[in-house]
């Protein structure tokens, strides 16, 4: 069976109507916060990739039991001391940055040695930025080269509150420390600059000993010692980084309009929609609710006679983090030259996702300037590919795969693009929505 897949033309202009899979970001929180809450939590819609499948996984393994029963997930918790910390205890995050660097907060008062380890991708990744915050409360770690996984966390049954600046903007970084502040007596102050903020939502809602202050350029986040988590039923809402894909793909079509339903549109996940509206794209919110503290709509999306280039403001960056490699796609069709700066966490993710974006688009006959941080993609409105393009050796990053995709249904030529299924880490209905669109 080939590895590959192949993709010979584009698309044909389309009016649908499309439901998206659940939260990534939300169906891990809620695989986390249900472990250790008291009782049995359910999740409707819950994201059953293989990210969030290693997380329940890593429950799993720490003596919680969960059940996949007509569609709804159940977990079983037994309180926020219920994990059963044995000796020689390894869990394998797979590809999840959020799995790994989340779950280690909870892990901090094990008694034993337990051992996280990842795929390729992910064991490239900086750890450092978590075990120091999490030194700091009183456990101990051993990383490889110091920086990367395999890492093994020894936690201590004496955890001091910490005050720490997380300077990145990493949500991952963040959420891991208000989890070490829930687990240790008295108060951890966060100084954090402005990232996704679903675990605060999450703590409000269950109403945990949480203070947020949100200032002009950061957040002030206090935690308390958490004694008891309730239940959770959740309808996980559809992930915005998933449809951007389709978002894009809407964008970078003529005549062509697009609505996906129930959609998760926190204000810290919708920079995509605030950088493309700038672009003279026109999308609606519509049916807009607050369910459990997030912000939920419909999206609707009209492709536009012409994309204006931008010169991106570096505060959305952290809003659109994700979504970056498809932002690129539609400014490499815009009038004019657009700049993105201040993206050197861009680089920091599955692949190195800044130089991937570039050469990309160099592939495609995109003229680019690409810095350590930043890029200057020179657009062209008429652009259409007849030639061969192969994209491959991008570590499986999923989001590299399915951006790739949207590129080859958007502006021909003959696309011939490795590890097909990549895209399962995030996204299994992918190819099945894309195979929709086709019809």
């Amino acid at each position: 069976m080939s590895n590959s897949l192949i993709i010979k033309k584009k698309i044909k202009n389309f009016k649908k109507s499309i439901t998206v899979s659940g939260d990534k970001s939300i169906s891990i929180r809620w695989v986390l916060f249900s472990s250790l809450s008291y009782g049995t939590s359910k999740a409707k819609n819950l994201l059953l990739s293989e990210d969030v499948l290693a997380a329940i996984k890593a429950v799993n393994k720490l003596g919680i039991k969960s059940e996949l029963k007509n569609n709804e997930y159940k977990i079983y918790g037994k309180g926020i001391n219920g994990f059963d910390y044995k000796k020689n205890i390894t869990i394998n995050a797979k590809n999840s940055g959020t799995l790994a660097r989340l779950i280690l907060g909870f892990l901090i008062n094990s008694p034993y040695e337990i051992k996280l380890i990842g795929d390729k991708s992910l064991s490239q990744r900086d750890f450092k930025r978590i075990s120091d915050p999490l030194s700091k409360f009183g456990a101990k770690f051993k990383l490889k080269k110091n920086k990367n996984l395999p890492l093994k966390i020894h936690g201590s049954n004496k955890l001091n509150p910490i005050n720490y600046f997380e300077k990145r903007g990493s949500a991952q970084c963040k959420s891991s420390i208000i989890f070490g502040g829930m687990r240790s007596k008295g108060t951890t102050i966060i100084k954090a600059k402005k990232s996704r903020n679903h675990t605060e939502l999450l703590c409000k809602y269950l109403k945990l000993p949480i203070i947020v202050k949100n200032k002009k350029n950061y957040d002030e986040i206090k935690i308390k010692k958490t004694n008891y988590i309730k239940p959770i039923n959740y309808e996980i809402p559809s992930d915005i980084s998933s449809g951007a894909f389709f978002i894009a793909l809407t964008v970078l079509m003529q005549n062509s309009k697009l609505t996906i339903r129930n959609v998760n549109v926190n204000p810290s996940r919708t920079g995509i929609i605030t950088i493309l509206k700038k672009m003279g794209i026109k999308i609606i919110f519509k049916n807009k609710r607050i369910y459990k503290g997030e912000k939920n709509a419909d999206i609707q999306i009209h492709s536009p006679k012409q994309i204006k280039a931008i010169n991106c403001p570096t505060k959305l960056n952290s809003g659109a983090i994700d979504e970056f490699l498809v932002i690129f796609l539609v400014a490499a069709k815009a009038k004019g030259i657009s700049y993105f700066k201040n993206l050197s966490e861009l680089n920091q993710k599955e692949s190195p996702r800044l130089i991937w974006g570039a050469k990309i688009l160099n592939k495609m006959g995109i003229k680019t300037i690409l810095n350590k941080d930043s890029i200057k993609i020179y657009g062209n409105p008429n652009l259409k590919i007849k030639k061969k393009i192969i994209i491959k050796n991008y570590l499986k990053d999923h989001r590299v795969f399915m951006a790739s995709v949207i590129a080859a249904l958007s502006f021909g030529g003959y696309w011939k693009i490795y590890d097909k299924t990549c895209f399962k880490t995030s996204f299994p209905n992918f190819l099945k929505i894309i195979n929709d669109f086709k019809k």
